[in-house]
C-alpha cells in the first residue's frame, strides 16, 4: 500500500514551455522583471515534449501540445524554475514505439534536454522508456497505462500526473455491479492499453460477483467495428467500451447503429469519445448511459475556481471545445495530465535545486520523495496521492451520465477506491 515514510509532498510551483521565452522581458510589476532578467541571463531548462502529432495519438497529440504550452506559459510568466525559463523541444514520435526511442536518444544526445516528457499511448511509453533509463534521463510520462506501477520499466520512468488504469478500473467495478449490471461484454483496443483494460475490470468486476462474458479486441487502427458486435452474447447486461484513435467517432456510431432503439446497459470510458462532440448525428443512443472520465469535460455546478483558471489557461469553454472554435472538442480527459505533471517536475527541480544533468537522480529522489498533492491550481483535476516506490499517482475518478447532450457527474471516487497493492519498488534500484 502507500507509503508516507518522511517524505514531503508540497509543490510549491507551477509550469513550463516554449513561445513565453521570447517574451519574458514585457511582464508587468518590477518583482516580476527582475526574475524574468535572471532567468533570461540563465540556460533554459530544455524539457523534450515526446508528442504525438501523427499517427493514432494525433488528436490528442494536439491537445497535450497546447495544454504543455499553456503550462509553459504560466511557469515563465512566473519566473520560470529555479529563476530559469522552460523552453519545450518538441519531436513527433508519429504514436510509434520504435520512432519513440529515438526520438528519446534525440532529447538526450542532440537536444541537451535534462527530461522528456508527455508520452500517452502505451505501447509508445514501453518501447521508449528502456531507451531513457539506458541514457540516464528522467521520462515523465502522461500515459495511464499500468506498465510504469506493474514494474516492467525503470527508475528513470515516471508518472506523477495521471492515474493509471488499473487503479481507475478497481473503482468502477462496484459501481458498475451495483447500478448497471453483472454480465458484461468488453470492447478494447487490441495493445498493451487495452489489455490492462481487460485484465484489471475482469478481475475488479469478479470481486463484485459479476463476470465478463465477452472480450472483444480490436485492433487499434480498425475503420470499421460493425463486423466485431454479433460476438456480443445475449445475455449481456452491460456493454464495456473503450476505443481510442482517428475512428472513435465511428465505433460509438456503429455501435448505436447495431443496438438500435434497445440496448444493454453501456459504461464506456470517455476514451471512446475524446476530441468528439458528444451531441454529433448519430450518438442520440449515448443518452443515458454512461462514461468514466479522469477530468470532467462540462463545467460542472460545483466547478471549482481552479476549473475555471485552468479552463481559462488552456484555452476550453465549459463544454469542453476550443474557446476558438465549438467544434474542436478537446481531449480534456487526459490533457491535464501534462499541466500536472510540469508542475511536479517545477516542484521536484526546486526541492533538489536541480541545475543540470549533473542533478537527474538528485531530481528523481525529490519526486519520490512526494506524497500529497493538494487540489489547487497545480492540481486543478483534484487532490492526489503520490506512490514514490511505483513512481504512480493515485487520485479521484468520476463516472458521468449522458444527459440532455452533455455529461453530468453523478459519482466522485475517493483516492482510498483506488489504491492497489505494490507491485515493485523502483527507489531499490540503483541509478
Amino acid at each position: 500500500m502507500l507509503d508516507n515514510r518522511s517524505r514531503t509532498g508540497h509543490l510549491p510551483g507551477t509550469m513550463t514551455r516554449r513561445r513565453a521565452i521570447g517574451t519574458l522581458a514585457a511582464v508587468g510589476s518590477l518583482p516580476l522583471a527582475a526574475r524574468f532578467a535572471q532567468a533570461q541571463s540563465s540556460e533554459p531548462i530544455r524539457i523534450g515534449f515526446q508528442v504525438h502529432r501523427t499517427g493514432i495519438g494525433a488528436a490528442y497529440g494536439r491537445w497535450y501540445d497546447r495544454t504543455t504550452e499553456a503550462a509553459a506559459r504560466r511557469i515563465n510568466d512566473a519566473g520560470g524554475i529555479n529563476g530559469r525559463p522552460v523552453e519545450i523541444i518538441a519531436e513527433d514520435d508519429g504514436t510509434d514505439p520504435k520512432r519513440g526511442a529515438e526520438v528519446v536518444e534525440k532529447f538526450a544526445t542532440q537536444h541537451n534536454c535534462d527530461i522528456a516528457f508527455g508520452t500517452l499511448f502505451s505501447h509508445v511509453v514501453i518501447g521508449s522508456a528502456p531507451r531513457a533509463g539506458e541514457l540516464k534521463i528522467p521520462y515523465f510520462v502522461v500515459s495511464e497505462g499500468h506498465h510504469v506501477a506493474s514494474g516492467i520499466l525503470n527508475r528513470y520512468t515516471l508518472q506523477p500526473g495521471i492515474t493509471d488504469v488499473k487503479s481507475q478500473v478497481e473503482a468502477m467495478g462496484p459501481y458498475v455491479a451495483e447500478n448497471l449490471g453483472k454480465k458484461v461484454t468488453m470492447i478494447f483496443p487490441d495493445f498493451a492499453f487495452g489489455h490492462d483494460h481487460r485484465d484489471y475490470f475482469s478481475a475488479s468486476i469478479e470481486r463484485q460477483g459479476g463476470t465478463v462474458v465477452e472480450k472483444i479486441a480490436i485492433p487499434p487502427t480498425e475503420t470499421a467495428f460493425t463486423k466485431y458486435f454479433p460476438r456480443i452474447p445475449q445475455d449481456t447486461e452491460v456493454v464495456y467500451h473503450v476505443m481510442v484513435g482517428p475512428a472513435v467517432l465511428t465505433f460509438v456510431k456503429e455501435l448505436g447503429e447495431f443496438f438500435g432503439p434497445s440496448s444493454p446497459e453501456i459504461f464506456g470510458f470517455i476514451d471512446s469519445l475524446e476530441a468528439v462532440d458528444i451531441t454529433s448525428p448519430g450518438l442520440e443512443f449515448l443518452e443515458g448511459s454512461y462514461f468514466w472520465e479522469g477530468y470532467p469535460r462540462y463545467a460542472q455546478a460545483d466547478q471549482t475556481e481552479y476549473d475555471k483558471a485552468y479552463r481559462a489557461a488552456v484555452g476550453v469553454d465549459d463544454n469542453g471545445a476550443a474557446l476558438s472554435d465549438s467544434k474542436d472538442v478537446s481531449t480534456y480527459a487526459h490533457m491535464f495530465g501534462c499541466w500536472e505533471t510540469l508542475n511536479i517536475v517545477k516542484a521536484g527541480m526546486e526541492a533538489s535545486g536541480y541545475a543540470g544533468p549533473d542533478d537527474r537522480a538528485a531530481l528523481i529522489e525529490a519526486v519520490e520523495a512526494m506524497t500529497d498533492l493538494p487540489h489547487s491550481l497545480d492540481h486543478p483535476q483534484g487532490a492526489k496521492v503520490f506512490n514514490g516506490r511505483t513512481h504512480q499517482v493515485f487520485g479521484h475518478q468520476y463516472i458521468s451520465r449522458v444527459n440532455e447532450g452533455r455529461l453530468d457527474v453523478v459519482h466522485t471516487t475517493s483516492i482510498e477506491d483506488t489504491l492497489y497493492e505494490d507491485e515493485t519498488d523502483y527507489t531499490a534500484q540503483a541509478f
